[in-house]
């Protein structure tokens, strides 16, 4: 596993990997990663334009065969070694885009963030027939809590609160049931991070340990 693009993820996502199978802890890594540079790309406070010259490279890439990736990408390796390819992650691509339009589709931006799930649960042999829920729930209050206080950070939120509880989901996607479980206590409290103290550290590893 990179040292490097663990050292990338935001402090949630990399307690969450602290929970994944040894077996699944690489893939994990890989996915979140792009996440997490994708999301720089869109939210890094750059021009329009040049975040969306970035994502179509990114698009492009996923879009191919692997071996057609360019070298000395560590990312591109990550991807190409611990996935195996880009199948379904040009929709994550897609997602973090719909941010840069005039009119933002909560419901884009939530599927294409769950599809770095659904890409793992295929890469891991895992049923991914309960993933998007849960996906979605932390995808948009993730958002939503980076945003300041106002209508747009409301209908996020809201639109967070609708999607449907989490089920016991396989042992393999074990950062995403601490993620999504993170998300719900912080909208339940109103909160304004998803690890916000000690109580959301325990929370995170009761459900880390147990997926409960």
């Amino acid at each position: 596993m990179s040292h490097d693009l663990l050292e990338t993820l935001p402090l949630p996502q990399r307690l969450a990997l602290s929970y994944a199978p040894a077996s699944a802890r690489a893939a994990t890594l890989a996915l979140l990663a792009l996440d997490t540079r994708l999301a720089g790309v869109v939210l890094g406070g750059g021009e329009p334009m040049l975040a969306q010259i970035k994502l179509a490279w990114w698009r492009d890439r996923l879009g191919e065969p692997c071996d057609k990736w360019p070298k000395g990408e560590p990312l591109l390796a990550a991807l190409e070694k611990d996935l195996g390819d880009g199948r379904g992650l040009v929709a994550l691509v897609d997602g973090w885009e719909s941010l840069l339009g005039e009119q933002f589709d909560v419901q884009e931006f939530a599927a294409g963030r769950a599809a770095l799930w659904e890409a793992l649960a295929r890469r891991l042999g895992a049923d991914a027939r309960h993933v998007s829920p849960p996906a979605r729930t932390w995808a948009l209050t993730d958002l939503a809590l980076g945003m300041p206080p106002g209508d747009e950070r409301t209908t996020i939120m809201r639109a967070a609160e609708a999607q449907k509880q989490r089920q016991r989901l396989p042992r393999a996607l074990r950062p995403l049931a601490v993620l999504e479980t993170l998300a719900r206590r912080a909208l339940s409290g109103n909160r304004d991070a998803l690890l916000d103290g000690p109580g959301a550290m325990l929370l995170a590893m009761r459900v880390g340990i147990s997926g409960l």
